[in-house]
Order: structure tokens, then C-alpha cells, then sequence
């Protein structure tokens, strides 16, 4: 055994693992319970390098956790509908099915090649009708507690192939169709909601859950929370219309000189004089064409239509002109607003566009005697603390927040409004007019109307004999044997529901599903089922650990906070939160220091990789590159530092231990050694803990070249085979091949990673510190405390990750770092 070959080892216990099932879910061991759980995949065919990123570190998280005598559980499937599917389907005449079952077998393996402790046994597949039909359970259930409902909302609409179109169909700022280019548009349909709002305010609350501060406020500000007045403005002349205006600073509505409705408010069309109509409409119209997005971004010249009608502010009986313009939205609030431009910029510089009037009413208690002239401003006043009103009749003088009180006060008398709170957060649209997803399980009956399809007859199954057309129509509403149907409350002719569920439903609760896949397979459903086995569902739940990317932060990220709630509601839980905590990693990009793509020629393809260096040297190098959680930039070069190292590790173990004999070894070499070794443990578990898996290696790689400077002699003795043996076991997580080779060369038949993990001596670890200037670009950023002795790359690694530092790295790129030893480092950003 004098040659490392990883290939060879890898494929061995790879085959070896999954034949005496090493890392099956073992329920109801006597030890804690740890459900470790990463983002599934979708199966587009091939495993890319960024799944390597996400998976690898949270799979030496898992073995790690289960090295420290936790119970580890950690499953994995696939998130398996959508629209590439579908995609593929049109392309190659198949269907998506064939296509996406033959991709899964693909990525199984890979999965598998990457080393991983997946509990393969737990495995689902959100296309399979055993576990779909538990997606329509689960509708079924929320429209029986209120939180599933059917309303008219706009979708992107292709007019040319008669479809409907997700996000990523819309191609660019002219927003075409991808199929055919035609001019997309937005239209109203009929479609299914998830009342996601009624827990708006629970999930400001993350009070008990331990969650990256960016994804708290990311979700915060999604969901929009704003404490202020909504009121009623009736049109002048026309009494009997009015609509009504949320403002979270009541205190100017004194300076209101015109209001604002979305185009597609319904009044537009009542209220519109004859000599504007034809603007207005194509205002509209163009509007119709936009995202929500685009109309709502930050730097766009805010543009409108002034309806020819007035409206009456009821605070001082003023009539201010109607407009209408796409910044506001009629899916937000309540598609209408009071326009102060004088204390709002966006409408200020409408004001300044239209030369509307500008009335300052909210001024600085320090100015008091000085009150601007309003269309002599070049910026809004936006201000609210240490504010009195003026030019606001009895109010004026009145401070903030007394303002703001006194003014809904007066509202709240005249009875034209009162104090509301107000989220910007919308009920999660689910229909998808598409085949290749979750069937939602209502039927149409024109004696009945919408009927719920009964659960012991689900799953409604997706019929494997649909035909795709170019345009992209969903086959559903043309497949007879799917459509037509006996109505389940009168028995007469009916159609079933031909809209499929956004597959975010899928993944809302798959981590309760891994607890027992399919459950119930083959049996009939009733109301009073759970998806999963109860018993096994109290031992596992909730996840202890949950690792995904940040870019899932308000959409999956808050559904699944969303079902958890729910489910609980339901009585199918006892908690309420679904993760303890969470851990977003950061993005792998091209050596270019680009996002991966094929177009730029930058993409890293794993599998060439793990037949060149093997899996172990593609994991431990992933975890190298730099802090996790923000990510780094792919170098073919710097792998071949990893390898040694790799090769080192093995040399440490089979060389020296085949090459020595036994001698005399000097005392305070071993107790130098020790020292060593208990100053490693305890920064490597210290780093896995916090999931530092750079600073970790590099720890290791400076305790290898301590074990490199040792005397040949000192290989026969006790305190380098512990030495030894911890090394071995401190790789265990990174590097699982190679680990579990060296652990049964010595000790046969037990595998490393059912070991328990080396606790350190706190005496013997504590550390022998320098101090380090750390610049960046020649300016004292900070001053860092390492351990001496450290390598260059070590060193460097500490000092990317100086709190002081780290601000000014932010959107920067390393060009060059300079390591004076024991001294300073320089970080060279540009």
C-alpha cells in the first residue's frame, strides 16, 4: 500500500457504503437526533460544480455531526416538475416524464460519486403520483381552513400561442415570447391563490430560529410591514365613487396636490373624461406589457396619464387631479395613493415632470421660521423625527409623532378613515397553466360548481400519454381521458381543473416527506391521514440544520416557513418553525471571476475533475477556496495544492508507519507534537462548527508540515500514531475516501466515520498568538491575533476574514495578498 491512487479507493468504498448501508436513517437510536438537509436538486441532467458547492460541505457537516455521537439524517431527492421539462418534451417529441426519470438515474449517480452519506432509502421524486398526491392532500386541506381560494389575477400571456408564460419566457425589456416573439401582454384568468398574508405578521418573527441576519431582513422587507392611515376620497362631482388611500405619514396629507390610481383600477374607466380616453387606454395598455418589476424599480423615470377627473381631499375639502401611473400597483395596498411631492421623491420628481403644485407642510423643529417655498425645492423633504407640520390649519406646530396620531384622530371623526397596518407581501399565486406539474385536484360542474375532487380519489394522475404542442398549451386541456369526468356531489357531466401547481408547492414540505417517502403507497386517502409516519415524524422533526443559497430567501425559504405554520394550525405539528437554523452558501464562479455559463466558456465540469484528482481532492478543495458563505472563484492551479496535501496525508500514515523502526524519541519532541496536535483539534472543530472548512484544511495543512518537520524517528512512537489517528479522523468529513482507507489500514473493519470525534486537551491547545497588521490596499484595516507559525495561505485566510476588513472587500476582487510573516497582510483589492 505505498501508492495513493483515489480513483481506485474512492470506487471501493463508494460500492462498500452503499452495500452494508453505512448511512441508512436508523430511527430511535439512543443518542440525539440531528436532521442535517440541503436544497434538493432539480434534474436538468448533470451535476455542475455549484451543487458540489452547496452539497460537499454540508455533507462534512452531517458526517462531522455524526462523528460527535449525533444520529444523523440526512435524505435527498429531486425537485422534479417544471418547465425545462416541458421544454424538452417539445424539443425531442418525449415525454417529460421519460425525460426527467432518465436525468434523475443520471444524477443519482453523480450524487453518489461526490461521496456523499445521503440516506438513499429516503429518497423522493416530487414527480411520482405517491408523492403528489399528497400535494393535492394538502390542497385540499388548506382550502377546507380557508388558505386555498380562486380569484381573477394577471398572468403573462402570449397571444400568438395562446399560453401562458413564466418569468423566464418574457425575453428582455420589450418583454417578447421566447417561441415566437410576439409582444406579451398581461390578462386576467381565473386562477388559484395560497392566503399566505393571514401569517404575515408570524413570519416577521424569527424569534427561536437561528437564521442568517440577510435572509431575516431580505424576508422582513419582502414582506413590507408599514403602520399608517387608509382613508376615502370620493370624486368630485361624483359622490357616489370613491377609493381609498393607505399613507403611512398621515402627517402630510395637508400637502397632497394630486392622487395617483393604478391603471388597471377599476374606477379608470368610470371616471375618465371623454378627451383623455384615448391616452389613458394607452396608457393602460402599455402598462399591461410590463413587469411588476419594471414598473416598480428604483432609478426609472416615473411616467403617467392625468384622467381629466378630481377628487376630494377630506381633510380640507381641496380638489386635486386624478392620474393614473404604472408605479402604482394595484396588487399592492389599495392600488391607489395621495400624492405629497414636497415629502416624497418619487412624487416630487413627477410633480417636477408634470408641473403639478408642491406644498411643503412638514418642516424641521429648528426651521420653523423659515418654511420653504415648495416649487423652489430641488429634493423632497422626506424627514419624520424632530418635524412639526405647518401650513396644515389647527395642526400646525403639531410634532412628530403627536402628527401622526392627531391627524388619523381627525380622520377616524369625519369618518373617512382609520389607523391600518398594511404588507406588501401578496398571497402566493399557485396555477400554473402547464402539464408537467401537480394536478390541483377541483372539478367543474355547472350543476355544482367547483367541487373538491374526495381524497380517496387522488392522486388525479397525469396521463404519460400527452401531446406536446410547439406553442407550449398545456396537453391537459385537449387530453379527454384527463379532462372529462363524473362531478363527485351530482354525478353528472364535469371537467377537471386543467391548472397544475407552481412547484414551490412541491418543496414546501418535501423534508417532512423524506421521513417516510410515499407514505401510504397504494392505499386510499382520507381527510384524517398525515403524510407521514407520526411515530418516525416525532423523532426526527423539526430540521436541525438546513443549507441553501441565498437567492431562495423570499420565495422557498419563506413557503416553507409558510407550510410549517400552516401544518400546524392543522394540527399536524407541535411546532411552528421548520429549520432551527439555516446556512446560505455563496456562489462558485468561472476562473473569469463570472457566473459559470456555457456561452462564456467558463464552466467547470465535476466529473472531469473527480477522473483527474478524484472526489476527495474536488470536495476538501471546494471547501478551500475561501469562506462559504461568500462564495469564490474556481482555480484550476490551486487544486494541485490540495492533492499534495491529500498525498501527504497518505505518505504520513502507510510510509512512515511501513518505513520506521522503533527508537528512542527525544521528551520535549513529543510534548512539542502534542502541543500541536491539541492546538489543531481544537481549531478544526472550532471552524466545522461555525462551517470555516477553509480556515479548517488550512489548520490541517500546517499540522502536516508539522508532522513533515518531525525526525523519522519519531514515527515509531505513540504520540505520532495519536497524532496520526487524529489527522485521520479531523479529514474524515472532507475527505471520506481517503480517511476511511487510512482508519481500516490500521484498524480493519471499522469504519472511520462511525468514530467518535477527538476531543481536545484545552491545557495543551492553548495557542502561542501573534499579532497581524491587516491592510487593505496599504491601509490599516485591522489588527488580527493568529497562531504563530502559520503558513502563507493559513495566514491569508485569517486575514480575509477580519470583521474590520470585510467591509471594504464587499463587491471588490482580490487581486493580490502579501504576507510579511508575523507581521502584516496586505489585502491588493481592485
Amino acid at each position: 500500500m505505498s501508492s495513493y491512487n483515489p480513483i481506485e479507493i474512492q470506487t471501493k468504498w463508494q460500492n462498500k457504503w452503499k452495500q452494508n448501508g453505512l448511512y441508512a436513517a436508523k430511527p430511535f437510536e439512543a443518542k440525539p437526533k440531528f436532521y442535517m438537509l440541503t436544497m434538493l436538486p432539480y434534474p436538468s441532467g448533470d451535476l455542475h460544480i455549484g451543487h458540489w458547492y452547496a452539497m460537499a460541505p454540508s455533507d462534512a457537516i452531517a458526517r462531522y455531526k455524526r462523528m460527535q455521537g449525533y444520529n444523523v439524517f440526512f435524505p435527498m431527492g429531486f425537485d422534479a416538475f417544471g418547465l425545462p421539462a416541458e421544454n424538452a418534451a417539445i424539443k425531442h417529441n418525449i415525454h417529460p416524464k421519460e425525460w426527467t426519470y432518465s436525468n434523475m438515474d443520471r444524477m443519482r449517480d453523480q450524487l453518489r460519486s461526490m461521496g456523499t452519506m445521503f440516506a438513499w432509502k429516503q429518497e423522493i421524486a416530487s414527480c411520482d403520483p405517491d408523492y403528489y398526491k399528497w400535494n393535492q392532500w394538502f390542497f385540499l386541506k388548506l382550502h377546507e381552513h380557508g388558505l386555498a381560494y380562486r380569484e381573477f389575477a394577471p398572468v403573462d400571456f402570449c397571444t400568438q400561442c395562446n399560453t401562458t408564460l413564466a418569468k423566464e419566457q418574457v425575453w428582455g425589456e420589450l418583454r417578447l415570447c421566447e417561441r415566437c416573439q410576439t409582444p406579451v401582454i398581461k390578462k386576467d384568468l381565473n386562477q388559484w391563490k395560497l392566503k399566505i398574508t393571514k401569517y404575515s405578521e408570524e413570519l416577521l418573527d424569527f424569534s427561536g430560529i437561528q437564521w442568517p441576519e440577510r435572509v431575516k431582513a431580505m424576508q422582513t422587507q419582502w414582506i413590507g410591514k408599514s403602520e399608517g392611515a387608509e382613508f376615502a376620497m370620493s370624486v368630485a362631482g361624483k359622490n357616489d365613487l370613491t377609493f381609498r388611500v393607505f399613507t403611512t405619514r398621515p402627517d402630510t396629507v395637508f400637502g397632497m396636490t394630486f392622487c395617483v390610481l393604478a391603471p388597471e383600477h377599476p374606477l379608470v374607466g368610470q371616471i375618465t373624461i371623454e378627451e383623455q380616453k384615448s391616452a389613458v387606454e394607452a396608457y393602460k395598455e402599455a402598462a399591461a406589457r410590463k413587469s411588476e418589476i419594471e414598473r416598480v424599480a428604483e432609478g426609472q423615470e416615473k411616467d403617467g396619464v392625468f384622467t381629466g377627473a378630481y377628487a376630494v381631499n377630506p381633510v380640507n375639502q381641496e380638489k386635486i387631479p386624478i392620474w393614473i401611473a404604472d408605479y402604482v400597483m394595484a396588487s399592492y395596498g389599495t392600488g391607489a395613493i395621495m400624492a405629497v411631492p414636497a415629502h416624497d421623491q418619487r412624487d416630487f420628481d413627477f410633480a417636477r415632470k408634470y408641473d403639478l403644485p408642491i406644498k411643503v407642510v412638514i418642516i424641521p423643529e429648528s426651521s420653523k421660521e423659515k418654511i420653504p417655498v415648495g416649487n423652489q425645492l430641488t429634493e423632497a423633504l422626506i424627514r419624520k423625527e424632530d418635524t412639526v407640520m405647518v401650513n396644515s390649519a389647527e395642526f400646525d406646530g403639531t410634532s412628530w409623532p403627536e402628527s401622526f396620531n392627531k391627524v388619523i384622530a381627525l380622520m377616524k371623526e369625519q369618518g373617512v378613515g382609520e389607523r391600518k397596518i398594511n404588507y406588501r407581501l401578496h398571497d402566493w399565486l399557485i396555477s400554473r397553466q402547464r402539464m408537467w406539474g401537480t394536478p390541483i385536484p377541483f372539478i367543474h360542474c355547472a350543476a355544482c360548481g367547483l367541487v373538491p375532487v374526495p381524497y380517496e380519489d387522488l392522486p388525479v394522475e397525469l396521463p404519460d400519454d400527452a401531446e406536446f404542442k410547439p406553442t407550449g398549451e398545456s396537453p391537459l386541456k385537449y387530453h379527454q381521458k384527463f379532462l372529462k369526468t363524473a362531478c363527485p356531489q351530482c354525478g353528472g357531466n364535469a371537467e377537471r381543473e386543467t391548472d397544475t401547481m407552481d412547484t414551490f408547492f412541491c418543496s414546501s414540505w418535501y423534508y417532512y416527506a423524506y421521513i417516510s417517502p410515499y407514505w401510504k403507497k397504494g392505499e386510499k386517502l382520507s381527510a384524517n391521514d398525515i403524510p407521514w409516519d407520526k411515530k418516525l415524524g416525532d423523532y426526527w422533526l423539526p430540521v436541525d440544520q438546513y443549507t441553501g443559497g441565498i437567492e431562495h430567501a423570499t420565495m422557498h425559504l419563506l413557503y416553507f416557513r409558510f407550510f410549517t405554520k400552516a401544518m400546524a394550525d392543522m394540527g399536524l405539528l407541535p411546532f411552528r418553525e421548520p429549520a432551527n437554523r439555516l446556512f446560505n452558501q455563496g456562489m462558485i464562479l468561472g476562473e473569469d471571476r463570472e457566473k459559470m455559463s456555457k456561452s462564456r466558456g467558463n464552466v467547470v465540469n465535476p466529473d472531469d475533475l473527480v477522473q483527474k484528482y478524484g472526489t476527495d481532492a474536488v470536495r476538501a478543495y471546494l471547501m478551500f477556496l475561501g469562506p462559504w458563505d461568500s462564495g469564490a472563484s474556481w482555480n484550476f492551479k490551486g487544486i494541485e495544492g490540495i492533492v499534495r496535501f491529500l498525498k501527504d496525508a497518505w505518505s504520513l500514515v502507510i510510509t512512515n508507519e511501513a518505513s520506521e523502526q522503533p527508537a528512542e524519541v527525544l521528551e520535549d519532541q513529543i510534548n512539542a507534537l502534542r502541543k500541536t496536535l491539541h492546538q489543531t483539534l481544537k481549531k478544526v472543530t472550532n471552524d466545522y462548527e461555525q462551517f470555516k472548512f477553509n480556515t479548517a484544511i488550512a489548520a490541517l495543512m500546517s499540522f502536516r508540515n508539522t508532522l513533515k518537520s518531525m525526525p523519522k524517528t519519531m514515527s515509531s512512537s505513540p504520540a505520532w500514531k495519536e497524532a496520526t489517528d487524529d489527522l485521520i479522523l479531523m479529514l474524515a468529513p472532507i475527505a471520506p475516501h481517503l480517511a476511511e482507507e487510512l482508519w481500516q489500514h490500521r484498524y480493519a473493519g471499522s469504519s472511520v466515520h462511525v468514530q467518535q470525534w477527538p476531543v481536545f486537551d484545552e491545557g495543551l491547545a492553548k495557542e502561542d498568538l501573534v499579532t497581524l497588521v491587516v491592510q487593505v490596499n496599504g491601509k490599516v484595516r485591522d489588527r488580527i491575533e493568529v497562531p504563530t507559525g502559520l503558513e502563507n495561505s493559513a495566514i491569508e485566510q485569517h486575514a480575509l476574514q477580519s470583521p474590520k476588513a470585510q467591509p471594504y472587500l464587499v463587491d471588490q476582487t482580490v487581486r493580490k495578498l502579501i504576507v510579511v510573516p508575523n507581521k502584516l497582510v496586505n489585502i491588493v483589492v481592485g
